[in-house]
């Protein structure tokens, strides 16, 4: 039997748990290929359903989080092949549909497709080795996974040209002082810490946590006037929670909330 081409673990203590997914092509620096991204979703998804998981991360090896599209799989498509699977559509969106955090850990290179799903999940945290670019413009094509829209939203447009355009790849120091990572974290640390950011997500509210995620991603889908109508609607319908009253009650009373997710 062929190894899973995205391995899944629990991780944690408490009564929600992160959901691990590592990226398991080492040979091909984790390039990605249409069955992995199959088998990522699959995972995402189940992770998404699951009641005993609070937080997704994302992560790869300490070589490559991933190195691309498996461009050996792509050489030969035509125009028609693309358009008519739909090459991409079909399984790297997947991501979009999740409504738990999505934490992305990387390390080495992330280039190409793997840059472009890093900036998928819902932030980064890069170990000092990693390695950020969109070198498609070398081999005759565009980033086709959202590199020439996140990019430019992360880091502004001057810099995102200058990456598209020249292949130039970005270290994790100018990433993160670009936008493009939260934080980075010495290497050989870089899962703890990760886990550790998930552990914090996991103890706070779920209804909370999955509404301000889409209350930040609404930032970047229209007008600062419909995005803060949106989230005060949203920090409006939170008082309907156990969650917001519990969470209010121990501040008062100078204790850990307890949090049931309704």
């Amino acid at each position: 039997m062929s190894e899973p081409l995205v391995l899944v673990e629990r991780r944690g203590e408490g009564a929600r748990k992160t959901a691990l997914l590592r990226l398991n092509r080492p040979k091909q620096m984790n390039a990605l290929n249409g069955e992995l991204m199959d088998e990522l979703g699959r995972a995402l998804l189940a992770a998404d359903a699951d009641e005993g998981i609070g937080c997704i991360v994302i992560t790869g090896n300490e070589r490559a989080f991933a190195a691309g599209a498996d461009i050996a799989a792509m050489a030969k498509k035509t125009y028609a092949e693309a358009l008519a699977e739909p090459f991409i559509t079909r399984n790297w969106e997947t991501i979009r549909q999740v409504r738990k955090p999505v934490i992305a850990a990387v390390a080495g290179f992330a280039l190409g497709g793997g840059c472009e799903l890093a900036m998928m999940c819902d932030f980064i945290i890069a170990a000092e080795t990693a390695r950020f670019g969109q070198p498609e413009i070398k081999i005759g094509i565009v980033p086709g996974a959202g590199g020439t829209q996140r990019l430019p939203r992360a880091v502004g447009k001057s810099k995102a040209m200058d990456m598209v355009l020249t292949a130039r790849m970005m270290d994790a120091a100018e990433a993160e002082r670009a936008g493009l990572v939260s934080r980075i974290v010495p290497a050989d640390r870089l899962l703890d810490e990760v886990l550790a950011a998930a552990e914090a997500i996991n103890v706070l509210s779920g209804p909370s946590v999955a509404l301000a995620k889409e209350c930040v991603n609404r930032a970047f889908e229209g007008t600062l006037a419909d995005g803060v109508m949106f989230e005060r609607r949203v920090f409006h319908s939170l008082f309907a929670t156990a969650d917001q009253k519990e969470g209010m009650a121990a501040f008062l009373e100078k204790r850990a909330p307890r949090f049931i997710g309704s």
